[in-house]
């Protein structure tokens, strides 16, 4: 069983548990639900926005724990007030150190899209998104089969929520893709082995239609890296690690949004 594998195994028995002592009745009744989802897919291709989604989160199967102290209403506003167009706050606690209060405390101090970063297996978690006050959930292709993802999709797509579908290779791609996504992430990471390669991103972006907000995800550390996706096609880039590894994950984020606006803006230059 590899590391995916035994997060989604951990996870079904997590909703399970969950499910049975707070029902949908009651989430339905939180402050959130009947709220107007801000929209993922404006604010990352809002040209006067950076495109960056910037990520909380604590640890990582991958890396252990990166910024056990960070506090997610500081880093969050930070994070906005950085120039991010959106924010990725984790609420899996066992392997990433996150909860659901973490994005409630997000939702409560900042007006922007929220994607809620889980692994999501059941409808019951898509409801729950909607009632901690998330605009966007993630499907996870290497952990759904087609069938399930796409009426997972469907679901929170009658909920108003917008759905990031995250991909690792063609096949994934060409397998999991549907009408009820609007984002499509290129996971650089292998969710398998843990490998990093950005040629992942470059690889498939051509092979994702245009109708989709394309996101490149994980492995992001260098603002120049930025220039080369937005060339290739990209809208969006999803990056955490890169902030949270600081002891200042917003002020990290800042001098790097800085730089990335720096280095467009002599882009330009060189085209006029």
């Amino acid at each position: 069983m590899n590391i995916l594998e035994k997060i989604i195994a951990d996870k079904v028995r997590e909703v399970a548990d969950k499910s049975s002592v707070l029902p949908i009745k009651l989430l339905e009744q939180s402050i959130y639900f009947e709220g107007k989802v801000v929209s993922m897919k404006k604010y990352v291709t809002n040209p006067e926005k950076s495109g960056i989604i910037a990520e909380f989160k604590r640890k990582s199967p991958s890396k252990g724990m990166i910024n056990g102290s960070a506090s997610v209403e500081k880093v969050s506003i930070g994070y906005m007030q950085a120039g991010a167009s959106a924010l990725s706050i984790l609420t899996d606690k066992e392997y990433f150190g996150g909860s659901n209060d973490d994005l409630k405390t997000v939702r409560k101090f900042n007006f922007c899209p929220i994607l809620r970063k889980d692994f999501v297996v059941e409808e019951y978690q898509i409801i729950e998104a909607k009632s901690i006050g998330a605009d966007c959930i993630l499907l996870i292709a290497a952990a759904l089969e087609p069938v399930k993802l796409k009426s997972l999709a469907a679901f929170a797509k009658s909920l108003g929520l917008e759905v990031l579908l995250e991909v690792h290779d063609g096949d994934e791609l060409e397998k999991s893709l549907n009408d009820h996504v609007d984002l499509v992430g290129v996971n650089n990471r292998n969710l398998k082995t843990f490998e990093v390669s950005l040629e992942t991103s470059m690889e498939l972006v051509k092979q994702i239609p245009s109708s989709f907000v394309k996101i490149s995800e994980s492995g992001i550390s260098d603002p120049q890296t930025l220039i080369q996706l937005k060339k290739v096609g990209f809208d969006g880039f999803l990056i955490g690690e890169n902030f949270m590894k600081s002891a200042r994950p917003e002020q990290a984020a800042y001098n790097f949004i800085k730089e990335y606006r720096n280095l467009l803006q002599k882009e330009e230059l060189s085209k006029a």
